[in-house]
């Protein structure tokens, strides 16, 4: 079925929650001048624990709803719908919506950038339980770096203690400490660790505290950021279909009070949500 795309839409950007916050501030640095629409699931958060049957059937839901207001790119900026969702969506879901459309995650991003980063090939990883238990991090990695090893470490309690504030008590610092210490006792030498969540840059300080200094830590914003910019100078296809007025709305599945308060968290700026349902 062909398609009009002369009509201009936003950049639309998921995560299950707020997380993805944390993506989508460094994206609008690096390309201020497009418009995006951030669309929180905040009512079915947290993804991490749910089956992939659950987490694909909601990230679907969730990217449909973007492509009802127009949005010609998303990008899923949550680890576990990249993990649990994003191939499926590619494959099976786009040539069926609309082949022109594109879906992208924060998987990929992050493990292309490992050779320019490593020394020894020994790469650790933080995430939920989901993203962890999901190995796509292992898969993607063992496709471009085969000669490359991951160690993943579930975090289960971090994304708890960010979203209710406590990153600054001792519980949260008692937590990032055991989580790493458990990393570092699958490999001495492990030399750069990936922060396989989007929340997990709130709690950046408190993980460099405790993470050997001579360790790289990557963290996913920068790093989608760039690839997008890279993504939209290589398909001028795409890149002509994004609406460019610097704005952005967000929205979510939640109270939009609720979010709007936790959302400072993430952005040390205040906005203005809309209360949306899925499903």
């Amino acid at each position: 079925m062909s398609q009009d795309y002369q009509h201009k839409a936003p950049i639309g950007i998921f995560d299950s929650g707020y997380g993805g916050l944390t993506i989508l501030s460094e994206i609008r640095k690096a390309l201020p001048q497009y418009d995006y629409i951030y669309l929180g699931d905040n009512a079915r958060a947290p993804y991490g624990t749910r089956s992939f049957e659950i987490v694909y059937r909601f990230t679907l839901e969730a990217v449909q709803y973007l492509f009802d207001q127009g949005c010609q790119l998303v990008i899923l900026a949550c680890n576990t719908a990249s993990a649990k969702a994003l191939r499926t969506i590619q494959q099976n879901d786009l040539p069926l919506i609309d082949p022109h459309r594109r879906v992208l995650g924060v998987i990929r991003p992050t493990v292309e950038i490992l050779n320019n980063v490593t020394r020894n090939g020994q790469i650790g990883l933080l995430g939920t339980p989901g993203t962890i238990n999901s190995q796509s991090y292992t898969a993607e990695v063992a496709k471009l770096y085969p000669q490359y090893t991951v160690y993943g470490q579930a975090c289960p309690m971090w994304v708890p203690l960010i979203e209710n504030k406590e990153t600054d008590n001792a519980g949260t610092d008692f937590f990032v400490k055991k989580y790493i210490d458990e990393l570092m006792a699958q490999n001495a030498l492990i030399d750069t660790v990936i922060l396989g969540c989007t929340h997990y840059p709130l709690l950046h300080s408190l993980i460099r505290k405790h993470l050997p200094q001579h360790i790289e830590i990557l963290s996913q914003g920068t790093l989608v950021a760039e690839s997008l910019k890279d993504y939209l100078q290589r398909h001028p296809e795409m890149e002509q279909r994004c609406s460019r007025n610097g704005r952005c709305t967000f929205l979510t599945t939640e109270s939009s009070e609720k979010f709007t308060e936790t959302a400072t968290l993430f952005l040390q700026d205040t906005i203005t949500a809309r209360q949306i349902e899925l499903g």
